[in-house]
């Protein structure tokens, strides 16, 4: 009769990102190492394997199948972080303008990460000048509405149209007042 010592667990443990696939594949493998080492041996020519020593066997392979699948969700993350910081700078170097390869005749090389990130410092800094200049020009211009507007109040209440006859009158007191 062939025992196998497989430690049930509860897959529970999903939560912290590990993949419950890579828990029954090392299961399987637990599975058939113990067979291996039942098949082969009959009472009459060794010694069976006794349940301390299967449950000791079982515990290291699990304990070193949990590592593996530790190292290797860590590795999955290190490089799920690592291809968005690459994404970053890929899309840095392409929305700065400073950054856009311009010169063909050195050929295609990459600028380094320190590069484009001094490049897009530089760019923000110009562009915070340029923004302060356009305020600049739109509080002068609105000052330049205001005085246009009280202008076009004056003129209208100093410049009401006048009739033919206040015209004339006028120029005839104009008149009186320089020759006499």
């Amino acid at each position: 009769m062939i025992r196998e010592h497989v430690p049930k667990v509860d897959i529970s443990y999903n939560d912290n990102g590990l993949d419950s696939a890579l828990f029954v594949e090392n299961r399987k493998k637990v599975m058939i190492v113990s067979r291996a080492n039942s098949i082969g041996s009959t009472s009459a020519s060794s010694v069976p394997n006794t349940d301390d020593e299967d449950s000791d066997y079982q515990q290291d392979t699990y304990k070193e199948s949990y590592k593996d699948r530790r190292r290797r969700a860590h590795t999955q993350a290190e490089q799920k972080r690592r291809d968005a910081i690459k994404k970053g700078y890929d899309d840095l170097q392409a929305i700065v303008p400073t950054c856009q390869q311009q010169d063909f005749s050195i050929g295609s090389q990459k600028l380094s990460k320190a590069i484009v990130l001094q490049k897009t410092i530089d760019y923000i800094q110009f562009l915070h000048k340029e923004k302060k200049k356009q305020e600049e020009e739109v509080s002068t211009l609105r000052k330049d509405v205001l005085a246009l507007k009280i202008m076009k109040v004056w003129i209208e209440e100093h410049c009401k149209p006048q009739t033919l006859r206040d015209i004339v009158i006028g120029v005839l007191q104009q008149l009186k007042s320089q020759l006499y």
